[in-house]
């Protein structure tokens, strides 16, 4: 049997509705972190490689990105 995913919203989130999902149990099993979008529960999954989503995360929390 194939494992599903658990998705899981941001705290971050306040439920505001424009907020994305992430299934990041899969990144250990997959090596993968399945993202959709969270108003669309139905529709496309993108399969980011651990790798870049880990270094993503980094980027968000060291404020690396840009907030524009």
């Amino acid at each position: 049997m194939p494992e599903l995913p658990c998705w899981f919203t941001s705290s971050y989130s306040n439920n505001g509705g424009d907020c994305i999902e992430v299934a990041a149990n899969l990144a250990a099993t997959h090596g993968i972190v399945p993202v959709r979008d969270s108003k669309v529960a139905g529709g496309p999954v993108v399969e980011v490689p651990v790798t870049a989503f880990s270094a993503f995360v980094t980027g968000v929390r060291g404020g690396t990105l840009d907030t524009v």
